[in-house]
């Protein structure tokens, strides 16, 4: 990963390069914060570990079953999910076996998912590290009732990932089934280098070692100054800017495959950093395409915005043929990459000229390699900034309750949460 923070020097909100350089200190003692986490195994920080404990035989050997698979529909939520989207979204050929994401609970959705689905040929991972995520079970209730309505024997076609004891776990013994756990001590959202992220990967045929060299280079990398760190870059840059005012992060990747990784962004940094009324909310954005609706409001909009533009470095392209059409022809022989990377600079200096702080994130291109370093840094960012505002990185109090509501409102089980709807106020106009 590559950052260039010029643009964010002297915007407004903006950071100097003194403000930097005094941050500098701080970022030191966070890193030996975070390195000692790393060394003693802690939870949360277990997840920077990833690149070396990750075991990819395991991965092959549960998914070797599959080497006929048309599709894989992975059944999971938020952190189950998000990062082996981010994968298959952006590695996906077209040869590959469909991805597909069952991460909601929206029944129309849901149906014409199934209904599509050539289940006879569709390998369906479960996950979840409880075994009893709600939604999650839901959906598989509702898929194995798909394959047993089309006379196919859900017990082949699955495969389950979740921890060492719980409902899934011992699906996965009564059934025989093939599984995988999830790593001890890494939070959902920080596990898409794990078993959790990397099994669709795998039956898509994509190179892990690739992802995890990536991945290891950038643990590698990591030291105790944000101008030798990447990584530390990002995180101290938007802490810092967070403080100035720019709560709002809005990620714009300049790839239609990196689209997904906005997503995982997103969870990435609200859950982890969106604690005792801190944090920055991540806004989600694709280059070129928003430029034409969403950049207005980031120019003239309120002053509370960072914009963080993400690109590859390297792409393949595809000329734009020669026209004689009036006030076009200056397109012909040029490139669509010409035309984006165009959009791209214009982009950087409109919010540039306007005040606006902008951060530029390159990778050198999307690949395994490129991916697994830009989604480990991007984890440690997220630590680091988290280390700097001295906030519960690893934790997710407000997830947990609306889960504790949901349940008590199912009749699972008896939740002081579940009264509060109860007691909501409503204004209803018809």
């Amino acid at each position: 990963m590559h950052v260039d923070l010029g643009s964010s020097l002297d915007a407004t909100p903006g950071v100097s390069r003194e403000s930097l350089e005094r941050l500098d200190g701080q970022v030191a003692t966070a890193h030996e914060r975070i390195e000692t986490g790393r060394d003693n195994h802690e939870h949360g920080y277990e997840a920077l570990n990833l690149p070396s404990t990750v075991d990819l035989d395991a991965i092959r050997t549960a998914v070797a079953p599959f080497d006929d698979a048309a599709a894989v529909l992975t059944v999971g939520i938020g952190g189950s999910a998000l990062g082996a989207a981010t994968f298959a979204d952006a590695l996906a050929g077209p040869n590959d076996p469909d991805a597909y994401f069952l991460d909601n609970v929206d029944p129309e959705h849901v149906s014409r998912l199934l209904d599509a689905l050539p289940l006879d040929r569709t390998v369906v991972n479960v996950v979840s590290r409880s075994g009893t995520t709600a939604e999650t079970l839901a959906n598989f209730l509702v898929v194995r009732d798909a394959m047993a309505d089309a006379d196919v024997d859900w017990t082949d076609r699955t495969f389950v990932t979740t921890g060492e004891s719980g409902n899934l776990r011992s699906l996965a013994e009564k059934h025989d089934l093939p599984s995988l756990s999830v790593p001890d001590g890494v939070p959902g959202r920080f596990s898409a280098l794990s078993t959790v992220g990397l099994a669709v990967a795998a039956i898509q045929g994509h190179d892990l070692e690739a992802i995890r060299a990536g991945a290891a280079d950038a643990a590698d990398g990591l030291s105790g100054s944000l101008f030798e760190t990447p990584a530390y870059a990002y995180g101290a840059t938007t802490y810092a800017l967070a403080g100035r005012g720019a709560v709002t992060n809005a990620v714009m990747p300049y790839a239609e495959r990196l689209e997904t990784f906005a997503e995982w962004f997103a969870q990435l940094w609200a859950e982890s950093l969106g604690k005792d009324g801190l944090g920055q909310t991540p806004a989600r954005a694709l280059g070129a395409t928003d430029q034409h609706s969403q950049l207005q409001l980031y120019r003239a909009g309120p002053r509370d915005k960072l914009v963080t533009l993400v690109r590859p470095r390297d792409y393949a392209d595809r000329t734009i043929p020669e026209t004689d059409l009036d006030g076009l022809s200056y397109l012909g022989g040029s490139s669509l990459g010409d035309l984006l990377d165009a959009e791209f600079e214009a982009t950087e200096a409109s919010l540039v000229e306007s005040g606006v702080p902008a951060v530029r994130v390159e990778i050198d291109a999307v690949d395994e390699r490129s991916l697994g370093s830009l989604l480990y840094e991007m984890e440690a960012a997220c630590v680091l900034y988290g280390e700097l505002a001295a906030v519960s990185t690893f934790t997710q109090p407000a997830v947990e309750w609306g889960k504790n509501a949901a349940r008590g409102l199912l009749g699972g089980g008896d939740f002081e949460e579940a009264d509060a709807v109860d007691e909501r106020t409503s204004l209803v106009v018809e």
